[in-house]
C-alpha cells in the first residue's frame, strides 16, 4: 500500500506544530515580582501637613507598579507614636513620622535628642543637610542595629503654648498640667518651666482639657488647629522653644528587603518630598495662626529670651547626657 506523499509531509508538519504548542504550554511562566507593601502611619490629622507629604510619597511610589503603599493617620492604626514605631521595628512594613526626642529615648540614644533641644536648631532649612553628616549616619547605624532606619528628618513647625490661662512669662507655666513629650527632652522642659508634663496620647488632650483634668498643651500649630484646641483653649504664647522635627523611620528588614532600584526610588522620593513640605509647612503657619485668632484664639509675643534664659541650666548641666563637644560637631557638619 502506498501513502501519498503529500499527506504524509502534511502530517509530518501537523506533528511538529502539536509538538510545539505542547512544549510551548509546558514552560513555566516567570512569576510577576511582588510588589512592595508599605503603610504610611502617623497620629496628626489629616489636614496637616506632614499627612499630605505622606499622601504624595505614597502616590510616587504606586505610579512606579513596583509598590502598593497606603496611608493610614489620624490615629487610625494607634493614636501612640511609639506604639507605632514598636510596630515598624517587629517588622510591620509601617513608616512612622517619630521625632527625634522619641527616638532618642525610645532607643537609649542620647545625643539624638540634640535635633529637638530648646532653642539649638531654629533654622529649618538645615535639616536638608542632615541625612549627608557624619552625625547622621551614626545614628542611623546604631537605630538599625536595633531594627529602625531613620530615612529623613522633616521640618514640622514650631511648638508653642496653647493654655486655658494667658501665659506671658515662664512664672505662668508654673503648676500647670501640659501636655507634652513623655520624653527627656519633654521632661526637662517641665523641669525648668515648671509645669506638670501630662505625656498622654494626642487623641487625649482636647478632651483632657474639656474636662479640666489638662490645663494645656505644647504643639505645633498645624497640629492644634487639626484638632480643634482653639474650642477648649484660647490662649497661645510664642515661645517656639522647639523646632519640630518628624524623623520619619521604617523597618531595617522592610528596607533592605527592597530590591536596591526600589529601595532608590523610596529613599529619593522621602527625601524630594521632605525638602518641598519642610518649605510647605513652613509657609503655611501663618495662616494657622491666622485662623486661630478668627476662631477667638489670643496670641502673645512673649520675650523668647526669658524662656531661653530658663532653659539653659539644661545644657550647662548636661541633663540629656550629650557626648562630649556634641552641638559644636554637629554645627560644623552642618556648615553653621
Amino acid at each position: 500500500m502506498f501513502l501519498n506523499k503529500k499527506f504524509v509531509l502534511k502530517c509530518g508538519v501537523a506533528a511538529l506544530c502539536a509538538l510545539a504548542i505542547t512544549v510551548a504550554g509546558c514552560k513555566k511562566k516567570e512569576p510577576a515580582a511582588a510588589k512592595v507593601s508599605v503603610t504610611f502611619a502617623g497620629v496628626e490629622a489629616a489636614s496637616t501637613g506632614q499627612r499630605r507629604m505622606m499622601q504624595e510619597v505614597a502616590d510616587v511610589l504606586n505610579a512606579t507598579g513596583r509598590f502598593d503603599a497606603s496611608v493610614q493617620v489620624n490615629g487610625a492604626l494607634s493614636g501612640d507614636t511609639d506604639n507605632l514605631v514598636t510596630q515598624a521595628k517587629t517588622g510591620v512594613p509601617l513608616v512612622v513620622p517619630s521625632d527625634p526626642g522619641r527616638l532618642a529615648s525610645q532607643f537609649a540614644i542620647p545625643d539624638l535628642n540634640i535635633l529637638m533641644a530648646p532653642y539649638v536648631l531654629t533654622d529649618r532649612s538645615l535639616l536638608d543637610k542632615l541625612p549627608d553628616t557624619e552625625l547622621f549616619k551614626e545614628w542611623q547605624s546604631k537605630l538599625e542595629a536595633q531594627g529602625i532606619t531613620f530615612v529623613v528628618d522633616t521640618y514640622n513647625g514650631f511648638r508653642n503654648f496653647y493654655t486655658v490661662k494667658p501665659v506671658e512669662k515662664v512664672a505662668d507655666l508654673k503648676g500647670l498640667r501640659i501636655r507634652g513629650f513623655g520624653n527627656d527632652v519633654g521632661n526637662n522642659l517641665a523641669k525648668y518651666y515648671g509645669f506638670a508634663n501630662i505625656a498622654i496620647s494626642w487623641g487625649e488632650v482636647l478632651p483632657g482639657i474639656q474636662q479640666k483634668t489638662l490645663d494645656g498643651c505644647e504643639v505645633q500649630v498645624s497640629a492644634a488647629f487639626g484638632a480643634a484646641i482653639y474650642e477648649v483653649a484660647k490662649n497661645l504664647a510664642l515661645t517656639n522653644h522647639y523646632m519640630l522635627q518628624s524623623a520619619f523611620v521604617c523597618s531595617t528588614a522592610l528596607l533592605k528587603g527592597m530590591p536596591e532600584a526600589d529601595r532608590k526610588v523610596f529613599v529619593d522620593a522621602m527625601r524630594a518630598a521632605s525638602t518641598k513640605y519642610g518649605g510647605i509647612i513652613a509657609g503655611e503657619e501663618e495662616s494657622y495662626y491666622q485662623q486661630m485668632k478668627e476662631k477667638g484664639v489670643v496670641i502673645r509675643e512673649v520675650d523668647v529670651s526669658e524662656f531661653q534664659n530658663a532653659i539653659n541650666p539644661l545644657y550647662v548641666n548636661n541633663d540629656l547626657k550629650f557626648s562630649d563637644g556634641l552641638k559644636d560637631k554637629l554645627f560644623s557638619q552642618l556648615g553653621i
